[in-house]
Formats: C-alpha cells, sequence, structure tokens
C-alpha cells in the first residue's frame, strides 16, 4: 500500500494537504476517521488505517446507526497518516477541491475473522470483507465494509451491526455538523481558511 497515486494528483505549493509518508504505523491502536467533504458534491471520507496508509472510502450519505441502511462506499487513492488530522478548505483549481471537515475519528479494533482467527486488517481489504469496532465521538460499534461484484463492476457497502450501538431512529450525518477536531461548521471552516470574519 502506497500513497504514490495521492501525491500524484496533488500540487503541495498550492494545498495545504499534508504530503505525508507512507510504511509506518501512528500508535498502538489503529485509527479511523470520516470527514466531511464538500467538493464537487458533498460526502463523507471514511478512513481506516492498514498497513501504514489511510485506506479511504467515499460515502455519499454519510455512516449510518441502522443496521438497515446500506451505505454506498466507494474506493478511492490511500491516503498518508497524517490525513486524518486535515481540516481546511483545498483549493477549487486542485484534486477533490472543497471544504474538509473532522466529522468524526478515534481508534478501532479489527474483528474480521477467518477460520476461527483474526484476519490481517490489509488481507480482510483484498479479500472485499471487514469487520471491525470503531471507538469515536459520534460513530461507535461494529461496522461491515463488503465488497460485491469484482473488476469494474466492484461496488463496497458500508453497514452498521446490529449491537448495543446501532440506533435505526437515530441520524448523526443530519443532527451532530461540527467538527470534532476544532467545533466548527462546515461554513465556520470555510471562512477561517478564506480569512473571512464569522
Amino acid at each position: 500500500m502506497s500513497t504514490k497515486d495521492y501525491r500524484s494528483k496533488r500540487n503541495f505549493d498550492k494545498t495545504g494537504e499534508p504530503r505525508g509518508s507512507s510504511g509506518r504505523s501512528s500508535s498502538k491502536k489503529p485509527q479511523f476517521v470520516i470527514q466531511k467533504h464538500d467538493s464537487s458534491t458533498l460526502h463523507y471520507d471514511f478512513r481506516i488505517e492498514a498497513d501504514g496508509v489511510l485506506k479511504s472510502w467515499a460515502v455519499p450519505k454519510g455512516p449510518s446507526t441502522d443496521p438497515g441502511e446500506k451505505r454506498l462506499a466507494v474506493p478511492t487513492e490511500d491516503h498518508p497518516l497524517e490525513y486524518a488530522n486535515f481540516e481546511g478548505v483545498i483549493p477549487e483549481d486542485e484534486y477533490g477541491g472543497g471544504t474538509v471537515l473532522v466529522w468524526d475519528r478515534g481508534s478501532y479494533e479489527n474483528v474480521t475473522e477467518k477460520d476461527g482467527e483474526i484476519q490481517p486488517i490489509g488481507k480482510a481489504i483484498e479479500a472485499g470483507h471487514v469487520l471491525i469496532d470503531l471507538r469515536g465521538e459520534k460513530i461507535r460499534g461494529g461496522y461491515a465494509l463488503h465488497r460485491t461484484g469484482s473488476g469494474d463492476n466492484a461496488r463496497w457497502l458500508l453497514i452498521k451491526m446490529d449491537d448495543e450501538h446501532a440506533d435505526a431512529r437515530r441520524n448523526p450525518v443530519s443532527t451532530e455538523q461540527k467538527s470534532v477536531k476544532s467545533d466548527r461548521t462546515m461554513k465556520q471552516v470555510a471562512n477561517d481558511e478564506g480569512g473571512n470574519d464569522e
């Protein structure tokens, strides 16, 4: 896993995104981050640490706490671990331009089993079936990332597991708008980065 694709799509003289360095671990517990991204379309970037990078999926509707909801998750390029802390505005003429907010973050535990043993997270992703237990500030509990189809027809789904953190009535992407990093809204992040007063 490498951040070569990530770096090739960005001009770091123009964007404040971290250049990053792949191949290192951040801590004892692997991290996850969900970044709200107002680009050409509003979506949520779901990222989990795996083998020294952040494996990434764009989730158009954001994560759900309802086990009955299957959310489309479109794979994107691996991001450097430092990206988990990025919040700001990407210039419109740069790849992925728009406002980015750290919507949720925390650690996670890989609980993907195969033949009665925990499967390494990289192999689970490669196999197309991942089970993780998230310990975030807004999102907690078990989630599955499941790939359907193959090749150009491959699609991933992000699904909440039916556990004590499941709640079909809760809709955090609508009700919990602020950054867990800065307590700002998307508009405030955009204004701050643009040098405007709030």
